[in-house]
């Protein structure tokens, strides 16, 4: 049984590599002496789609990896309206320095906040604060520890 297991198992990673004419399952049922025979059983629909390559269409969104890193927060204010339009008003200063730097204004109680980018380690965080605070319009900012988004290309 670890016998047929190893060779499949070379089967599927190694040999598709060396003779890239052949697909996974053409590449898997082919006889060769002293080596196991392997039989696949599937629908035709599904040896048809192998080797063909997933392109997304513009309607469709990016999909992002959630993990742990850090974001730049340049406002945080209180519940009230006032706060909302000011939260607003510093994401839009942002957006004008920062053009290709993402924004995230939201409300998280009991105050809201703006905060910037998707950084994954804190040196990167650091260099994006630096960048925030020499342009002279971003006086309060700070490193805080969250969720970010990195875009799965």
């Amino acid at each position: 049984m670890k016998y047929l297991l190893s060779i499949v198992t070379f089967l599927v990673f190694f040999l598709p590599a060396a003779n890239a004419q052949q697909n996974i399952i053409e590449s898997l049922q082919t006889r060769r002496p002293g080596e196991g025979t392997v039989t696949v059983c599937q629908d035709a629909r599904i040896a048809e789609m192998i080797g063909e390559r997933y392109v997304r269409s513009a309607s469709e969104q990016a999909k992002v990896l959630k993990m742990r890193g850090f974001r730049v927060q340049v406002y945080a204010g209180n519940n009230s309206r006032q706060a909302r339009s000011e939260a607003h008003s510093v994401e839009m200063k942002v957006k004008e320095e920062f053009p290709d730097t993402p924004v995230y204004t939201y409300f998280q109680p009991p105050r809201w906040l703006c905060r910037v980018g998707d950084y994954k380690t804190i040196e990167e965080a650091h260099s994006a604060m630096r960048r925030l605070k020499a342009t002279g319009v971003f006086k309060e900012v700070s490193i805080v520890r969250e969720q970010i988004n990195i875009p799965i290309e």
